[in-house]
């Protein structure tokens, strides 16, 4: 059964930094392209960024062009996400999803997609 739980969320002042993780289980890590998505109260869901199963290709929404990192380690099953410069507009729940399909100018979710329970990121002004 596959599970993906992500971590690292919580409360940060405007202009700071969060790290958020992302293991998942059940499956085999490196056979899948993985991506972050949010959804704020109210407001639809926003795929921010994704990488594919090697490393190699990467793609980031502009609202977070420069100051959001993604990047996995396949040994550890772990995907992350390095926020900078973090506004209080990046408030909101943030899931990490694997079985997406990641190329360079954005990702999808086919079936079969799979994300966790999200962790909350609020950023106060």
């Amino acid at each position: 059964q596959v599970s993906v739980v992500e971590s690292g969320g919580g409360l940060v002042q405007a202009g700071g930094s969060l790290r958020l993780s992302c293991t998942a289980s059940g499956l085999t890590f490196d056979d899948y392209d993985m991506g972050w998505f949010r959804q704020a109260p109210g407001k639809e869901r926003e795929e921010l960024s994704c990488i594919n199963r090697s490393g190699g290709i990467t793609y980031y929404t502009d609202s977070v062009k420069g100051r959001f990192t993604i990047s996995r380690d396949n040994a550890k099953n772990t995907l992350y996400l390095q926020m900078n410069s973090l506004k209080p507009e990046d408030t909101a729940m943030y899931y990490c999803a694997t079985r997406v399909s990641c190329y360079s100018g954005g990702f999808y979710f086919p079936i079969g997609a799979y994300w966790g329970q999200g962790t909350q990121v609020t950023v106060s002004s």
